[in-house]
């Protein structure tokens, strides 16, 4: 039985201090959050709208308590009349605060700033010179006054002019790269506010193209704001399973839709360690699955972790559903529409179900505009984000969603998932239907499956398989002339697609060795009936996405 320090110790720990990042929309915002958690800070992101006594609430609250705010860069200009802007009054809030580029650019610009409209724009790599202060403590030697260092850049307006600030940094082409203030001249009822020190950076500490990025926001955590290390995958999986606990209650039933990919496996038993056998798992057979993926799901929950699982084979199904849908995002519609129908019949077979859970992470959210900013666009739709609707009448458990790729694998390993599913690379919720451009049919299918294994085999043959992010073949209605045994022949074009990625935010090919290319290529042509070339995909994320539709 545990003793009662330890219980008070978990009791004090479910309310953690944070520091929140309000996010104007730019598309490094959630980069500072995974940073400033790396470093053992938790961090969330709210928009840049929130209102001021919520935030007041959280930094006088005793427990979990706002220890400083970070403004997220942004597309837009300040002078934009529908730029979006907080409350100016944070800055009154007696809190410590760091701008990042737009974020710096709006302190400014508020404070009477100049700051000037896209004449001396800066991308890229730049060099930095800085003074010393203790956002840059520690980043040149001892007794030094000051240093340079290569930052990441990545705006259009410049900060000109910050009179009553001290000017900490800068570059060829901003004169105000870091500032310090102490005191916020803005007038809330005509009283000057009195704040900790606030600092604005106009390049990007989070990115990894900046030198010492990492110290930094280190410095700003814990040296500016006094923050304590309170975050770990190992504490996030603690409280993670205690906060399900708490949302289904003694005798709440859930079920979750199980496919073999790591973040609904990694859902599946983050809710099994919380309720056990109050989870039903549903894995769905959609004929898009990967070769032996059915029966690999099947073995590793049912067999080992000892689920409870429905098997539902619902192949015929969904082809015939997918029959003579071309368009990408309406075959992402109707798979998502199709699953909720299923999960609805099981969930009715079950009896008393209150609950579904999925494994929707971060960026599935930003791909459908669901985060936190107002002002991000939609790339695509998920399965698993935008098509459940209010009839199912379940509520949603999303344990996973504020995390990244990376960092669910790191939860998975802490749960101890078998490393034949917490190695296996990325597979989309829409399974092959993906993979396939146009109308989804049982020969493209057929193609995509045994191409894809080849590319996979091949990787993990050469030592290449854990060095890449994804790796899969693609298959559409182009044919090229072939020549098979000593007759011309018409078959598909099999295009591989191969990237390295950390948090599948950005991703880029990756450059595999012309051996390995070669082996593939030649094993799908002479393996996979009816191809007849094979091509190779160079494109990055952005401009394309990783999966092709």
């Amino acid at each position: 039985m545990p003793d009662r320090n330890s219980i008070e110790k978990r009791e004090a720990e479910k309310e953690k201090d944070k520091v929140v990042v309000l996010d104007f929309g730019g598309q490094y915002s959630h980069l500072i959050v995974r940073r400033c958690r790396e470093l053992g800070v938790y961090t969330e992101l709210l928009p840049y709208d929130m209102p001021l006594e919520e935030l007041k609430k959280g930094i006088e609250r005793e427990k979990g308590k706002i220890k400083g705010i970070i403004l997220s860069g942004s597309p837009f200009s300040v002078h934009e009349p529908n730029s979006p802007k907080c409350s100016f009054e944070i800055l009154d809030l007696n809190i410590p605060i760091l701008g990042i580029c737009y974020g710096a650019q709006l302190i400014a610009y508020v404070n009477g700033g100049v700051v000037g409209e896209g004449r001396k724009s800066e991308f890229g790599r730049t060099e930095l010179l800085f003074e010393d202060s203790d956002l840059f403590d520690g980043l040149t030697e001892r007794g030094s006054e000051g240093g340079r260092i290569n930052v990441w850049m990545s705006h259009g307006d410049v900060i000109e002019r910050f009179d009553g600030a001290d000017i900490i940094g800068y570059t060829m082409n901003s004169p105000v790269a870091a500032f310090r203030i102490s005191i916020s001249p803005y007038r809330a009822c005509g009283v000057v506010g009195q704040s900790p020190t606030i600092y604005g950076v106009q390049f990007h500490p989070e990115v990894h193209h900046t030198d010492k990025g990492d110290k930094i926001l280190w410095n700003f955590l814990y040296k500016i704001c006094g923050c304590e290390r309170n975050w770990t995958i190992e504490s996030f999986v603690r409280d993670k399973i205690e906060e399900i606990k708490s949302a289904v209650g003694n005798d709440g039933r859930v079920i979750c839709g199980l496919s073999g990919g790591i973040d609904s496996s990694t859902t599946a038993l983050l809710i099994n360690k919380a309720i056990d056998n109050r989870l039903t798992c549903i894995f769905v057979d959609n004929g898009l699955l990967r070769k032996g993926e059915k029966e690999e799901v099947l073995n590793t929950f049912k067999n080992n972790f000892k689920m409870r699982m429905v098997f539902v084979d619902a192949k015929e199904r969904f082809l015939e559903r997918l029959w003579g849908v071309k368009d990408a995002e309406a075959k992402r519609k109707v798979i998502g529409e199709l699953f909720i129908n299923i999960f609805e019949e099981e969930a009715s077979k079950l009896g008393n179900v209150d609950f579904l859970a999925q494994g929707t992470i971060y960026p599935d959210r930003i791909e459908s505009a669901g985060a936190s900013s107002r002002n991000a666009s939609r790339i695509k739709s998920h399965h698993n984000v935008g098509a459940l609707p209010e009839k199912l009448g379940l509520k949603l458990i999303e344990p996973i969603k504020d995390l990244y790729k990376d960092e669910v694998r790191e939860v998975a390993k802490e749960l101890g998932m078998p490393p034949q599913i917490l190695n296996q690379h990325p597979f989309p919720g829409p399974g092959l239907a993906a993979r396939v451009i146009g109308e989804v049919t049982e020969d493209k299918l057929r193609v995509c499956r045994e191409a894809s294994h080849i590319v996979e085999e091949e990787l993990k043959r050469s030592g290449w398989y854990d060095k890449v992010w994804q790796a899969f073949a693609i298959v559409g209605d182009d044919v090229a002339t072939g020549v098979l045994g000593d007759a011309r022949s018409l078959g598909r074009i099999v295009t591989i697609r191969v990237v390295e990625s950390r948090e599948a935010m950005t991703a880029d090919f990756v450059k595999l060795p012309y051996g390995v290319l070669e082996s593939m290529s030649k094993r799908i042509t002479n393996e996979v009936k009816g191809v007849t070339w094979v091509t190779y995909a160079i494109s990055s994320k952005p401009p394309a996405t990783i999966e092709p539709c």
